[in-house]
């Protein structure tokens, strides 16, 4: 069934894009081999724009949705992608050539590699390691926009004490407790795709918790590493990085830390990123976010 935004868009110098509300296409992650990300893409048929390239699930966004309800609905029609198995994580314009159109990209998440199931639009339909997409044959609007949509693997060290004790919940009537319960539900909401505070993303699948003082009892948590710091917290964050540090040049994974320390933040060493706690605590709120921006 035809929506009232298929048909092309005619900018004055005669370039064409594809819906004339504007379009939308989902850029989904899932973890793949040993947790590496894996995008999943589209083998577009031959008849359409650009045949035979490989893009994003997408197309053209209808005058009554959102630019989410519309790349939720593209990935269901073309690839088979239920929307309640996934969570969205950012929704980007990466185009906007022609007035009044611009191409949304959502991006979400999956915590595994879905099964597909291709309609008349696709030849094909590939999860692909995240290093290997530009090996594909692109769709000219993918090709522009995947360096700032691509995801490198991301180490989030969080200052554990400093997260917990910025929730007003009466944490310290049980330390022990609160830290177990905060990780959890972190942890609950990987892997994912997190937003880095230089711009870009980063694409995480377990914890790097310190642990102090009475926080130190916790043994074992579910996606976490834990470091159980013989001294001061800090102390422990700011040899970590110090270790990421130097071993920078022969790795491609983005440190970060999570803390709104500002003593600690001022050892760390230069280039190490940080993002506050209220960024890491915005993570459990997102419960329904998927249903919830799909109907706007």
């Amino acid at each position: 069934m035809r929506g009232d935004g298929d048909g092309w868009v005619i900018g004055g110098d005669g370039a064409r894009r594809w819906g004339k509300h504007g379009a939308a296409g989902l850029l989904l992650r899932a973890p793949g081999e040993r947790g590496a990300s894996v995008v999943l893409l589209q083998h577009r048929a031959e008849w359409s724009h650009q045949g035979g390239t490989w893009a994003l699930p997408g197309g053209a966004r209808d005058s009554h949705e959102s630019e989410v309800h519309a790349a939720l609905r593209e990935a269901q029609e073309e690839a088979g992608i239920a929307a309640d198995r996934i969570r969205v994580r950012a929704v980007v314009t990466t185009a906007g050539e022609l007035p009044g159109w611009t191409y949304t990209t959502v991006v979400a998440d999956a915590e595994e590699t879905l099964e597909t199931v291709p309609n008349h639009e696709s030849l094909d339909l590939e999860w692909v390691r995240e290093g290997e997409v530009t090996d594909y044959p692109l769709h000219t609007g993918l090709a522009a926009s995947w360096p700032a949509l691509t995801a490198c693997p991301l180490r989030l060290i969080v200052d554990t004490a400093n997260v917990v004790g910025s929730r007003a919940n009466g944490w310290w009537r049980d330390r022990v407790g609160a830290t177990r319960a905060l990780a959890e539900e972190i942890v609950s909401t990987l892997p994912r795709t997190v937003a880095l505070p230089e711009g870009g993303y980063g694409w995480l699948t377990e914890l790097d918790l310190v642990l102090e003082g009475a926080a130190r009892a916790i043994e074992r948590l579910p996606l976490s590493r834990l470091h159980h710091a013989p001294g001061s917290g800090d102390d422990e964050i700011v040899r970590l990085c110090s270790v990421a540090a130097d071993h920078a040049s022969q790795s491609t994974v983005h440190t970060v830390v999570v803390t709104a320390d500002r003593g600690l933040r001022d050892r760390l060493p230069a280039g190490t990123s940080i993002l506050g706690p209220s960024a890491l605590l915005s993570w459990l709120d997102s419960t329904g976010e998927v249903a919830a921006r799909a109907n706007r």
